[in-house]
């Protein structure tokens, strides 16, 4: 049956009249410009990224995808060519991946620094863990030490701590070297360590253990957190609009609940 032009220009008006709006909601909700923003991240800043990410969703229409991993392991993808939208690593990390990816100026700022923490096995006596010799003498009574690995900043600055409190060569053979975000904690609640020395943010809520606290001031190395966003996303402004979300100085009680103290700063 052949339709009537004049009936055909009517359907024709009244879906545009229909379809105008919808498009014109969609464009102000940001649900015909959503994006994909894929974040890689070390392990520390997860629970406050995983908190945050469904807020920003639901104001942007976005979408988060994570990689946690141990920050070396992160630093290896990117150099191996693997893409990010984000890139949430310690600060010097990002300074290194910088010679190998290039990275924008816009996104690149100081996030979130974070102090390193003591845990024990849950139902047994914490150690007191007040004054640099009393660090000293919990890690030379301690018989196994679950020990953040040395390629990472917290590792690095443990090893550093041994070493000015000239128990190295008594402590290394009691270290079992892992990651929090690869069970280190667990290591601790079964009781094959007595002790754990990882980032608050990583054990502050670990099953079957007990948070002593953070080191004290003479052994403390904060880990300070970065963001980047790499020159290869043409399309950047979904993933800036997430770095300047997560780094509003309206969460810094988010960051805090989770083990950090949120500093936002280029």
């Amino acid at each position: 049956m052949k339709v009537p032009n004049a009936m055909l220009r009517r359907v024709l008006v009244t879906l545009q009249m229909i379809i105008g709006p919808l498009v014109a909601l969609m464009l102000l909700t940001g649900e015909a410009t959503s994006a994909d923003i894929r974040v890689f991240s070390g392990g520390g800043p997860q629970d406050a990224l995983r908190h945050l990410a469904p807020e920003f969703e639901r104001a942007t229409g976005h979408h988060v995808e994570f990689t946690f991993q141990l920050v070396t392991e992160i630093q290896r993808k990117l150099a191996a060519g693997e893409k990010a939208d984000v890139i949430v690593l310690p600060v010097p990390l990002i300074a290194a991946t910088a010679k190998t990816v290039p990275l924008r100026t816009e996104g690149r700022i100081v996030l979130a620094r974070g102090g390193i923490a003591v845990i024990v096995r849950q139902g047994t006596t914490p150690p007191d863990i007040s004054t640099a010799e009393a660090v000293r003498k919990m890690l030379l009574n301690a018989r196994a030490i679950a020990w953040s690995d040395p390629s990472t900043p917290v590792g690095g600055s443990l090893n550093r701590a041994i070493a000015q409190l000239g128990i190295a060569d008594e402590v290394r053979p009691k270290l079992i070297i892992t990651s929090a975000i690869h069970g280190g904690a667990d290591l601790v609640a079964r009781g094959d360590a007595d002790l754990g020395l990882f980032l608050l943010s990583e054990v502050r809520t670990a099953r079957g253990t007990t948070l002593v606290g953070l080191l004290p001031s003479p052994l403390q190395s904060f880990v300070v957190y970065g963001t980047a966003v790499p020159t290869y996303n043409a399309t950047p402004e979904a993933a800036l609009a997430f770095v300047k979300f997560i780094s509003d100085p309206s969460r810094s009680e988010r960051w805090k609940a989770a083990g950090f103290e949120l500093m936002g700063s280029p």
